[in-house]
């Protein structure tokens, strides 16, 4: 039999224990000082969700922010630049990154 959902009744039950509501928020504590100088290496994935989103990324060097400005505006960091160099050319790991 098909009914017509307008024709049904719905019904609240309205039980007798308690609800608790859990407010979760992060907080980030952001990076001030000559990080602003400089454009850093992030994922590119990342970059483009922070830029959508307004959520805070992580640097190579470590550097926690909403990106917010032309990274071509800038000089590239020099402690990412020594990070992303050392991925590329497998320093340590023997391997390569590419």
């Amino acid at each position: 039999m098909i009914r017509d959902v307008s024709e049904t009744q719905t019904e609240t039950q309205i039980g007798t224990g308690s609800q608790t509501v859990l407010d979760e928020r992060t907080e980030y504590r952001y990076d001030e000082g000559d990080h602003e100088r400089f454009s850093h290496y992030v994922p590119k994935e990342k970059l483009t969700e922070a830029m959508v989103m307004g959520t805070p990324v992580v640097a190579l060097c470590g550097k926690i922010w909403v990106p917010s400005r032309n990274p071509d505006r800038f000089p590239v960091c020099p402690q990412c630049k020594e990070i992303w160099e050392s991925m590329r050319s497998g320093d340590g790991d023997g391997g390569d990154a590419e």
